[in-house]
């Protein structure tokens, strides 16, 4: 089993009339790359409702996109990922391992 660290990812969003804000995704990952790459890939799976398809379902390691937004463009370029830090818990960020 591997202990995995519990991560955010904030990505900038906009819409077509100009309206601006952060879509937020937490899960497990082994570094701030993968968690990027993963909230990415959750992501462009939610978009399969577009296309008439069953929004997927929560992933072993906690990721999930439970709904796709049409008309926003999210930059994952601008994409950032650190350690989640649950403002209402007794742990540190450091602590928030998850085993998998």
């Amino acid at each position: 089993m591997t202990l995995l660290p519990l991560y955010e990812v904030d990505v900038p969003i906009r819409n077509t009339a100009g309206l601006r804000g952060v879509h937020v995704f937490t899960g497990h990952a082994d570094s701030r790359s993968a968690a990027v790459r993963i909230a990415h890939e959750v992501y462009d799976h939610a978009a399969a409702q577009q296309a008439g398809l069953e929004v997927p379902g929560r992933r072993p390691d906690g990721w999930t996109a439970r709904g796709y937004r049409p008309g926003w463009e999210l930059d994952w370029k601008a994409a950032t990922a650190g350690r989640w830090n649950d403002p209402y818990s007794w742990t540190r960020a450091d602590d928030g391992y998850f085993e998998l």
